[in-house]
């Protein structure tokens, strides 16, 4: 769970920049918040971020103890180009990770949320960015 200030924003960055499916959302007047759930739809046992917005907060402090979110994607490169195009910033340029191969890069989200972007294996399965 994220809690993000802006919903809209937030719901927008993950659907349009990172092609994730907007699956539900709920409200809940009585403890003034709403809930957005994102994924990649076509796997049933697929992961979902859920985006809490508390009204009335427009921003949070990250803290140190949350790192990042990771998403497998079949091209780093070809992801990270479709990223910039959207108008989103890359934090992290493509490449492989210290120490090893495995090629990765990192984006953040409008609430400052790091997401880190690994290049799938060629014969793993999951989803990512498309």
């Amino acid at each position: 769970m994220l809690r993000v200030g802006d919903l809209p924003r937030s719901i927008d960055f993950y659907t349009r920049v990172l092609g994730m499916k907007l699956l539900r959302t709920s409200e809940n007047p009585e403890y003034k918040y709403s809930l957005a759930f994102v994924g990649y739809e076509g796997n049933p046992a697929q992961a979902e971020i859920e985006l809490t917005y508390n009204w009335g907060t427009d921003h949070y402090d990250l803290g140190n103890a949350y790192g990042h979110i990771a998403l497998s994607v079949p091209d780093v490169y070809a992801a990270c180009e479709k990223i910039r195009t959207a108008g989103a910033q890359v934090t992290r340029e493509p490449g492989p990770v210290k120490g090893g191969t495995t090629v990765i890069a990192f984006v953040t989200d409008p609430d400052g949320y790091k997401i880190e972007l690994i290049q799938r294996e060629e014969n793993a399965a999951g989803g990512g960015l498309r």
